[in-house]
């Protein structure tokens, strides 16, 4: 029975393997293993950890990455150690990744120097600001990609992977999304004692490369938020840097009965808050991928999502907390289409048959670059 270790260090990346992950384990007919580090292991950030192990899985690894000052490259060293000693442990078979973080990165790492065969989830998209490099850095690294749409194989391709490497399956999230098992509305504000039905999803994360200015946009996004009037969901940033001095400024929220703040909130749960949310406001790829899905309006503040989508029904900003003002009431009446551009919802069924496919095993682990 081979062995197969997904890699996974936020509840983001842990909602789009989950499906992957569940349906390996319900074949039978693979040995699963969850390396899970980053956020999952960070108390500030809910110790997401306790999630995966909510789910029953029997392969859990837990392992912490970080330190106080969520430097990147020293989060990378530690995690690159931390796996290649798990790996000589349990030699797996396949190490599987997602996006464009630094715990993907390493894990690619790991694998392309010690043989091992490694599968990247969502590669050939455009991410923004540091994360595109990390993303594409990674794809170079793995041997085989389970990608989105026909727009990142192209990509892929572009950046001379080989044709037969690349498996479009969708993005597993839309499998969860479209499922038909979400907890109800009256579920998710039982279990987060939310007090109000009519609010709006507010998320915001650093850009690394903006970090001398992130203040003041912070304070502009929060200011911005307080001045509408509007209930709101607030989830923490992620851990890169510069997350100190957004959660600086969403702490003065905490006791504002407009506002709950959460440090993470289960996958699941937040699809849900997305479908009963008026818009998702911020630079969170929530707004740019699952809000269309829904039909939910999004508020795109600043950098980060950059080249990423040229929906016109996203409404762009400014980080001015005038423009993002503006932005809020036009959202109140901005309607959406209804899109589904990252796949049919049945993203982990053709991972498996893919996976069950005996030509995959045999993908090379010499790679070469294709020229077109």
């Amino acid at each position: 029975m081979k062995k197969i270790v997904f890699l996974t260090g936020t509840r983001a990346d842990f909602g789009k393997l989950k499906s992957l992950i569940e349906i390996l384990i319900q074949s039978g007919l693979y040995e699963v293993h969850i390396f899970a580090t980053g956020m999952h292991m960070d108390a500030k950030y809910g110790y997401t950890v306790h999630e995966i192990e909510k789910c029953g899985y029997a392969n859990i690894y837990k392992f912490i990455n970080h330190d106080s000052e969520s430097m990147m490259d020293i989060t990378l060293s530690r995690t690159i150690e931390g796996f290649a000693g798990y790996t000589r442990l349990i030699k797996p078979d396949l190490i599987v990744i997602h996006g464009d973080r630094v715990e993907a990165l390493a894990g690619a790492t790991v694998g392309a120097l010690n043989n091992i065969l490694v599968a990247h989830i969502e590669g050939g998209e455009l991410s923004g600001t540091v994360d595109e490099l990390i993303r594409h850095a990674v794809s170079k690294l793995s041997h085989t990609h389970f990608v989105a749409n026909e727009e990142a194989r192209k990509r892929l391709m572009q950046m001379g992977e080989k044709e037969d490497s690349i498996f479009t399956i969708g993005s597993p999230d839309m499998d969860v999304m479209f499922s038909g098992h979400l907890p109800s509305w009256q579920a998710v504000k039982s279990y987060y004692d939310i007090h109000f039905d009519d609010f709006g999803v507010a998320m915001f994360h650093p850009v690394t490369t903006e970090i001398d200015i992130l203040d003041q946009y912070a304070e502009d996004y929060v200011s911005a938020l307080e001045a509408s009037g509007l209930n709101y969901i607030a989830i923490y940033p992620n851990n890169d840097k510069g997350s100190d001095i957004i959660l600086s400024r969403l702490m003065r929220l905490q006791g504002n009965s407009h506002f709950k703040l959460f440090p993470s909130a289960r996958f699941e749960y937040f699809l849900s808050m997305l479908k009963k949310a008026r818009f998702i406001v911020g630079n969170s790829s929530a707004g740019i991928r699952e809000a269309p899905c829904y039909g939910i309006p999004t508020i795109n503040i600043g950098t980060r999502q950059n080249g990423r989508s040229n929906d016109p029904d996203l409404i762009n900003t400014s980080y001015n907390r005038q423009d993002i003002e503006q932005a809020i009431t036009k959202a109140l009446t901005h309607t959406v289409r209804k899109k589904h551009l990252f796949g049919d919802g049945k993203s982990a069924e053709k991972f498996l048959v893919t996976l069950n496919s005996e030509m995959f095993w045999h993908t090379s682990r010499q790679k070469s670059f294709y020229d077109r």
